[in-house]
């Protein structure tokens, strides 16, 4: 059954990502020192956790100034996050990447989430984000039931296909979706065929009008999915909240229940991640 990877091997991938970095930034130090500083300041957040702007002056010894500009643009693009103390942590693209990428404040917040929702219905919960047109669940808190979808932390769908997906896509601009995903064939794991463009912006209006995304059998066989996005403070979608539940289970009833749920547990994890920046937001603006 699919799991979240033990903090071990969490451990490796990270070890293994940050020497091979560090190699190719020690080989162009002299003509990139940006991307130098922005390696350093993530090896120092995986190896000691949040630090604030003056503890990273002090361990790199580089100008409070220079880091700001650094640690801005790794907040922007989902590598980092600062925290309400101001001080800097992992970020939401840096999952598989870290041994502490489980303690990333919006998975944190998703455990509390998942935990209500498993006591209640006893189907497995995802947090999927977008990245690269794929949807890729970050957290997953699976059900006890020998019936289930088989995945894991790290799994890639394509977006457009998946409810979290969706959820996520139906934020950005009819523009930005069209540039993503026009002129491409949009076929679902399954093999559904989308219209083109068109259906998928038929699509993303009905996530808009009912505030979720449903999905029956497009991503497995025999499995129904249903997804609510998360948003911060300021509106902006970061992450799809998702049920997955095979259609044996499922009632008009209980659909129903799942659904509603699902959507106020939607609003109350907004509102613990509300201070969080948005990470996607080039795609939604």
């Amino acid at each position: 059954m699919g799991g979240t990877g033990s903090p071990r091997s969490l451990r490796r991938g990270s070890d293994a990502f940050v020497t091979a970095m560090s190699r190719t930034a020690d080989e162009g130090r002299a003509g990139s020192p940006g991307v130098h500083a922005a390696l350093s300041v993530l090896e120092a957040i995986v190896a000691r956790g949040p630090l604030a702007l003056s503890d990273l002056a002090g361990e790199l010894g580089l100008a409070k100034s220079t880091l700001h500009r650094v640690c801005s643009v790794l907040v922007e693009r989902g590598w980092a996050v600062r925290d309400r103390g101001g001080r800097f942590d992992l970020g939401i693209r840096a999952i598989g990447l870290g041994a502490r990428s489980p303690e990333l404040p919006i998975v944190t917040a998703f455990r509390g989430i998942a935990a209500g929702l498993l006591t209640r219905h006893d189907e497995s919960v995802g947090l999927a984000v977008v990245e690269s047109r794929d949807s890729v669940f970050v957290a997953l808190e699976e059900t006890s039931q020998p019936v289930r979808l088989v995945t894991h932390v790290g799994s890639r769908t394509p977006a457009f296909a998946s409810a979290s997906g969706r959820v996520v896509l139906a934020s950005w601009t009819t523009a930005g979706v069209t540039a993503e995903f026009g002129g491409r064939p949009l076929v679902t794991p399954t093999g559904r065929r989308l219209r083109g463009v068109a259906e998928l912006h038929e699509l993303l209006e009905r996530v808009r009008r009912d505030g979720y995304a449903e999905n029956d059998g497009e991503t497995a066989a025999g499995l129904y999915a249903v997804s609510v996005p998360v948003r911060n403070g300021s509106g902006s979608v970061l992450a799809g909240l998702t049920l997955l539940v095979p259609v044996s289970r499922l009632t008009p009833a209980r659909r129903e229940a799942l659904v509603r749920d699902l959507v106020a547990d939607g609003e109350r994890l907004s509102g613990e991640v509300a201070w969080l920046p948005a990470w996607n937001a080039t795609r939604a603006g």
